[in-house]
């Protein structure tokens, strides 16, 4: 697949995505940024929401995990469907209740500034890692195929890259991310089907047969409880705590409009999930066919790009990765605008800052890209991976607390009980095989780290102050 076609196939994806942003983003004022004016259809969320959960990485990670792990992802997505349902049933309405803007709003009227700005932080640190790596990968894989051969350096290519998920966002905000979202998800879901038809056909049929549900091995990473455990939690608070989900499902017109938007959402990422794991059970079988040694990550790109499969592939896999890149990009831009803008800066109303903010982020996250690449390792990516992972432990500890319980707490201490849990469960995370007998931490992980915070929060517990209740008033 020559680099031309590659860049005609990206340029006309841009062309189509900044036709959608700029229909999306009339009459959108400085409200509409933030939360869409709360006038965006439930359904059209819920079609959004599956591409906003799925980045480039997953587009190639999720058919190359089949060849280590068979179908045993579907046991996330059981409990992926059960966290939806705590999403929709008990932080959506808190969230509509009291009006907020940003989620985090929420510590502030449930615990004070302390908890607030904790939130917020931690919330900003994961989201421009995560992004940012997301972003890279992507860029890595667009300097092999197009900006090195065509003679670019790696700091154009991050400049074109980061500048597209900047242009499309500036004006619209969230309006735009939804509606480039509808896009991104159509696009992602035709590239897959049809990949999925023209494997098929090369092998003269589509024969599956991979194991879903492991239940053998209680220190098996893919143990069945484990993985449920690990969606279900993982879903809360990578989705329900996070306020690039949220801006979505906050978007809709009412409470009872976001629970059917989060209800639908679920059972369709499952679907998708499901075709993407039987792509990878078909990219394996045609590796295995055609003496391809290339697996994992490294799979569904040499399958589609070696020319084996008519040129029609290759071209369906660079659109469903530029348009899985650019949507995942967009809306981080478009979340740490907000959370920088409401949050840490607490000016919501100027437009202007909000203008320099999003500029701001931007270069922010063009920075962190040249400096995983100027790292040039592996390691410092699966790092940034873990730690984005433990930030959203202490989150999801919080919002428990505020919820569970009416306590109030020392809020100036709230930080420190934030950064202690996740540092504890990184030396358990280190020490497990040695202390527990062979225990090999997997997502679960992420409910230690949020239960640590519960009780460092249990420690805090006011005994000379009235009660705040959720809503943030006092009894």
């Amino acid at each position: 697949m020559s680099p031309s076609t590659i860049l005609l196939t990206i340029l006309a994806y841009f062309a189509a995505m900044s036709l959608v942003a700029r229909a999306s983003s009339r009459r959108s004022g400085e409200g509409s940024f933030f939360t869409g004016g709360r006038r965006s259809h439930w359904g059209v969320v819920a079609f959004a929401m599956i591409g906003s959960c799925m980045s480039g990485v997953t587009f190639v990670s999720v058919p190359g995990m089949v060849g280590t792990s068979g179908f045993g992802y579907l046991q996330m997505c059981i409990g992926f469907f059960l966290g939806y349902l705590v999403i929709a049933f008990v932080l959506t309405p808190l969230y509509f209740k009291l009006n907020v803007v940003s989620i985090y709003q929420y510590l502030e009227q449930r615990f004070g500034l302390g908890a607030y700005r904790t939130g917020a932080w931690f919330f900003f640190i994961s989201k421009m890692l995560g992004a940012s790596v997301r972003l890279f990968l992507v860029c890595l894989t667009l300097q092999l195929l197009v900006f090195g051969p065509f003679g670019l350096p790696f700091w154009v290519n991050v400049l074109c890259n980061v500048g597209i998920c900047l242009v499309y966002t500036y004006r619209g905000g969230v309006r735009s991310v939804i509606w480039t979202d509808v896009l991104k998800t159509a696009c992602m879901i035709l590239s897959v089907t049809l990949c999925v038809i023209l494997i098929g056909r090369d092998l003269g049929g589509i024969q599956i047969r991979e194991k879903v549900f492991f239940f053998d091995d209680v220190n098996h990473p893919q143990y069945f409880w484990k993985q449920l455990l690990g969606g279900l939690f993982t879903v809360i608070a990578m989705t329900g705590l996070d306020q690039d989900m949220m801006q979505r499902t906050l978007a809709c017109k009412n409470t009872r409009d976001s629970q059917k938007n989060l209800i639908l959402s679920s059972l369709l990422q499952t679907v998708v999930i499901a075709l993407f794991l039987c792509l990878g059970s078909l990219l394996y079988q045609y590796a295995a066919a055609h003496g391809i040694s290339e697996t994992g990550d490294r799979l569904f790109p040499a399958v589609a790009t070696g020319g084996g499969l008519p040129p029609l592939a290759g071209i369906l896999f660079v659109l469903g990765l530029v348009s899985s890149a650019y949507g995942a990009g967009g809306s981080a831009l478009t979340s740490l605008t907000t959370s920088f803008t409401v949050d840490i800066l607490r000016k919501d109303s100027d437009t202007g800052v909000r203008k320099g903010v999003h500029i701001g982020m931007a270069v922010l996250m063009g920075v962190v890209i040249i400096v995983f690449n100027a790292l040039n390792s592996t390691s410092a990516i699966d790092a940034v991976y873990k730690l984005a992972s433990y930030t959203y432990g202490p989150l999801l500890g919080l919002f428990a607390f505020g919820i569970l319980t009416r306590k109030q707490v020392k809020d100036k201490y709230v930080p420190l009980v934030a950064l202690a849990a996740p540092l504890i469960c990184l030396m358990l995370q280190l020490n497990s095989e040695r202390w527990l007998g062979g225990y090999k931490f997997s997502y679960e992980l992420l409910l230690v780290n949020a239960a640590l915070t519960f009780i460092g929060l249990c420690l805090l517990i006011r005994r000379d102050e009235p009660r705040r209740h959720p809503s943030g008033a006092r009894s």
